[in-house]
């Protein structure tokens, strides 16, 4: 069977194909591939710049710009041309090898210095900074996702900072806070983890078979490999690893992908709370017409976007944290478990950004419904208890929390059983006034000023 969308075993590259598409050309066996042309392509040039390595005559503008275009350019056509060469030699990297010499081929210069691609080089040297590159190229995508994702949230929690909500502690009705102050709660908890992400220092090795410069040496025992290697690795944008054995220790791996599982996880909150809001009638979801929310039930309109995102983001952090605790282990110098692994490194991501897609649409879905968060305040007067016996501790009353106890514990209370007891108190008539005033509605402490000021926060 052909693959398209439909034969695809993984809905990554199936059913969800149109929401991951700007990974693809990152994550994919071709983006693979064309990262290892590029450093091959890169370390002869780095290698003709050497002028202490004399075989290899500085290359001119024209070959240099010739070099380059084989990376710059390439193709799909190109990557299948080399899947071909990786058939007879049964070695991916030594493909890469393989397809360069025969696209320099028509320029003299360069073909003078074919033995030079891949000098001294393992084929870990290619693949860890291919990887490398590969996760700097991704977070730039992830981290536009996110940010779009901070931001939605964001301005939910300044749209929603005065609006006025029942909490539920234990899912049970609770000191009141303000919708926005909750979204705000989130967007401050996923700018963490974002800066997190972008902290993580992309490392990479050049440094031979074990790490120590072994054929380096051999050929070239009083050049300083070591400076060579690092303004090697750094003129790519990755940090230096000095010490590695023939694998870079892809510690940083395990950094970049816990930080995003804790983004995601972040989300699975969010998305978990949301779902109830929407259940509760806090938040109403905008119809589309043609849409169908149930096959047998009509009226259904189902907060199916958090659903989705929820399923995709478990799927991730699973994925995610295989390879983050995988990755870091290698027996002696080397084993190949890494290898298949480190090919699903953009699976994970994948599937969390199928769920930062599906968030961002179900956020677009969402209409505050205030009429249901004010009913639900107006039903719970007892949560006032607190207020009045935190008050009562102020200027004295024996045992008001138990008092307030026997009074509110199970029982349905309405304004005027507190305004009766609040009149009963023995304390200051200011403080009798100051409680009397006090609404489920009004008791949000400092909720409002926290919704609005998320802003200056992410």
């Amino acid at each position: 069977m052909q693959l398209n969308v439909l034969s695809a075993i993984s809905p990554i590259d199936g059913r969800y194909f149109d929401k991951t598409s700007a990974l693809n050309a990152i994550f994919s066996e071709f983006g693979l591939i064309k990262y290892r042309v590029l450093i091959e392509v890169k370390w002869l040039q780095a290698i003709a710049d050497n002028v202490d390595i004399t075989e290899v005559v500085k290359f001119s503008a024209t070959a240099s710009q010739f070099l380059a275009e084989i990376a710059n350019n390439f193709s799909l056509a190109d990557a299948q041309a080399l899947k071909t060469i990786e058939h007879t030699t049964n070695h991916d990297v030594k493909a890469v090898e393989y397809f360069l010499k025969d696209k320099i081929k028509p320029n003299a210069e360069l073909n003078a210095a074919s033995e030079f691609i891949h000098f001294a080089c393992t084929s870990e040297d290619i693949n860890n900074l291919a990887y490398a590159l590969m996760l700097i190229d991704g977070r730039e995508i992830l981290l536009t996702k996110m940010g779009e994702i901070l931001s939605l949230i964001g301005n939910l929690a300044k749209d929603n900072a005065a609006v006025p909500m029942l909490s539920r502690t234990h899912g049970q009705a609770a000191s009141p806070t303000t919708l926005g102050k909750e979204m705000a709660n989130f967007a401050y908890r996923l700018k963490r983890q974002i800066l997190q992400l972008q902290k993580v220092k992309i490392m990479g090795k050049f440094n031979g078979a074990v790490g120590n410069f072994n054929a380096h040496i051999s050929a070239y025992p009083d050049l300083d490999w070591q400076t060579i290697a690092k303004n090697f690795v750094e003129s790519m944008g990755i940090h230096y690893a000095p010490y590695t054995t023939q694998v870079e220790p892809h510690d940083y791996i395990a950094e970049y992908l816990y930080s995003i599982n804790r983004f995601n996880t972040i989300l699975i909150d969010f998305c978990r709370d949301i779902w109830g809001y929407v259940s509760l009638g806090y938040f109403k979801q905008k119809t589309i017409s043609d849409e169908v929310g149930s096959s047998t039930m009509p009226h259904k309109i189902n907060p199916i976007d958090f659903e989705n995102a929820e399923g995709n983001l478990g799927i991730a952090s699973v994925l995610n944290a295989h390879l983050a605790d995988k990755l870091s282990i290698s027996r002696w110098q080397r084993d190949l478990s890494d290898s298949t692994v480190l090919r699903n490194l953009g699976v994970g991501c994948a599937h969390g950004f199928i769920a930062y897609t599906s968030i961002s649409k179900g956020i677009g879905k969402l209409e505050t419904n205030k009429a249901k968060l004010l009913k639900d305040l107006d039903n719970a007067w007892e949560v006032l208890a607190e207020p009045i016996q935190t008050v009562m501790r102020r200027y004295g009353i024996k045992n008001p929390y138990e008092r307030l106890k026997a009074l509110t514990r199970g029982q349905a209370i309405d304004a005027q059983t507190l305004a009766k007891f609040i009149k009963s108190l023995d304390i200051p008539d200011s403080a009798k006034q100051a409680l009397s005033e006090l609404t489920p509605e009004n008791y949000t402490g400092n909720a409002q000023k926290l919704a609005q000021e998320i802003g200056k926060l992410i």
